[in-house]
């Protein structure tokens, strides 16, 4: 994964999520390829459709301690409730990283983000109420309930929350990560997704893959990922495979259906968002047992 920062020190954690199926012991190890050979058919010929863009600026990023994020709202979401800041699972600091198998919900937090405007600059800063939800089992997000309302953010520096898409991305969509840490964004294109993601003790599901000129790095943990057509957030950036080995840490790996499994060095990842929207409920709960959330749920006491 994207390894958070410290300040201007990189942490020495790396991004991660869950507990979907191992690695087949008979799955074949392909040879770590090239940036440019894993960008895709489908990728290389965008059509002039997908290139209409929305403008994509700094707008409702923000910055962490440690990563980047955004604030998100749903399609349901109210001027009155309670914003939503959206990042990584391995990016809080309530306590350790989640390990794979557990789910935090509902913790006290007042942590701090820097809101940015379109130019990058920061307008405010936002503090959270609580920690809502976090974890990096089947995909790796966290999202904090802040102390001011959508309506209130808006009024005081006139900066929208960025939108989630409820729909799974399209292939060959052109996207851009935008960096509120680094205050820098990346230009790409949905390269495909992956059945199963493996790095160290994680696994993450149908994540989506960039193609190369999406060269990600520690700190962008946690960026939005904008559909250009839309405008939409459709993912969360995490991770990529930094030196070519096997489902090591900041070297994920691809598993497909059959347990085959590929590296790709060069290559970066970002976790789909469309789920998120289905379990939150009326001011800015996380309700895991709303109607069509998918979302993994912590493990039952004994």
């Amino acid at each position: 994964m994207h390894k958070p920062y410290l300040g201007a020190l990189l942490a020495l954690t790396l991004l991660g999520a869950g507990a979907a199926p191992a690695i087949a012991a008979t799955g074949q190890d392909t040879a770590a390829t090239t940036p440019q050979s894993a960008r895709s058919a489908a990728a290389q010929s965008l059509t002039a459709a997908e290139h209409r863009t929305k403008a994509v600026d700094f707008a409702g990023s923000v910055a962490l301690s440690n990563c980047s994020g955004s604030v998100v709202r749903m399609p349901q979401s109210r001027p009155d409730d309670p914003a939503l800041v959206l990042s990584n699972g391995h990016c809080i600091t309530e306590q350790d990283m989640p390990g794979a198998g557990e789910v935090v919900v509902d913790l006290p937090s007042s942590r701090t983000f820097a809101l940015l405007n379109a130019k990058a600059e920061q307008v405010a800063t936002l503090t959270a109420s609580r920690l809502a939800y976090a974890t990096m089992t089947d995909t790796d997000i966290s999202l904090y309930r802040l102390t001011s309302t959508y309506a209130q953010i808006k009024k005081a520096y006139g900066i929208k929350a960025l939108e989630l898409n409820t729909e799974h991305p399209r292939q060959g969509r052109a996207i851009t990560v935008v960096s509120g840490y680094w205050k820098k964004t990346y230009g790409c294109a949905v390269d495909g997704f992956v059945h199963r993601l493996k790095e160290g003790d994680w696994t993450w599901k149908d994540s989506l893959r960039y193609t190369a000129a999406c060269q990600t790095i520690g700190g962008t943990s946690g960026s939005p990922v904008i559909d250009n057509r839309t405008g939409k957030v459709v993912a969360v950036n995490n991770t990529g495979n930094e030196d070519g080995e096997r489902c090591t840490l900041n070297n994920p790996c691809e598993v497909d259906r059959h347990g085959k499994v590929t590296v790709r060095q060069g290559i970066n990842y970002a976790q789909q968002t469309y789920g998120i929207a289905r379990c939150v409920s009326r001011d800015s709960e996380v309700d895991l047992d709303r109607r069509g959330c998918r979302l993994p749920q912590p493990a039952a006491k004994p």
